[in-house]
């Protein structure tokens, strides 16, 4: 029955499409949360009234995240082609898309982390300092666990955002799903190997959107 309406899908070849997709989403995510959190941090803290308050720091900062934010994801990577090239050596295969996929999302997460930073009570902070508490503690003892729920909240949406990106990655032969659908779906009009792939990608999301809400959940105390 199944082969009768999907006649051109190979289940190996999903599998192995799948594995591609979930190999670069959850290798620039692990990226994305690490530089996305310090570009975070470093516009919150060196925005006006913060402990590391400094205009040029968080200009050039602003500016990078602005910019990055602003440039369509394909052009992105067509951009990176020749800094893709000399840290990895190719420009096919899900690797070659790492650099594109996590320069593309950290931006966006680093705003996230500073509307959570932004968020959190400021008595408590005021409370810390008058408890003689460092930047330092108060960073990694009260704004970083403060806002975990928000931070976890923006990760789960920049990782669903991640899963798009790696579908178009996949149409310049980056690999996955979406160079799946292309290549063997829409260029040799194969629409049920098209729709099999989108469905794919559809519950990948769902998945990667219930893990995230779970997580917040736990951890909010509120």
């Amino acid at each position: 029955m199944l082969e009768e309406l999907f006649p051109n899908v190979t289940i190996e070849d999903l599998v192995e499409a799948s594995q591609e997709t979930l190999y670069m989403t959850i290798i620039a995510l692990v990226g994305t949360a690490i530089i996305g959190l310090l570009l975070g941090l470093l516009l919150f803290l060196t925005s006006k009234g913060n402990f590391w308050e400094n205009r040029l720091i968080n200009f050039v900062v602003a500016t990078f995240v602005n910019v990055f934010r602003a440039v369509p994801f394909i052009i992105l990577i067509l951009l990176l082609f020749p800094f893709t090239d000399f840290v990895v050596g190719t420009l096919r295969g899900p690797n070659a898309a790492l650099p594109a996929l996590i320069l593309g999302s950290a931006p966006f997460y680093a705003r996230l982390v500073e509307i959570a930073l932004k968020e959190v009570d400021k008595g408590v902070v005021e409370a810390a300092k008058a408890m003689g508490a460092k930047a330092s503690t108060i960073i990694f003892k009260v704004l970083l666990p403060e806002s975990k729920p928000a931070l976890v909240s923006g990760l789960t949406v920049t990782a669903i955002a991640l899963i798009g990106y790696t579908a178009m990655a996949g149409a310049i032969g980056a690999g996955g799903l979406g160079n799946h659908a292309y290549y063997f779906g829409f260029q040799r009009k194969s629409w049920d190997v098209v729709f099999v792939s989108t469905v794919i990608i559809v519950i990948i999301v769902f998945i990667f959107q219930f893990i995230g809400d779970a997580i917040t959940r736990k951890i909010d105390k509120r």
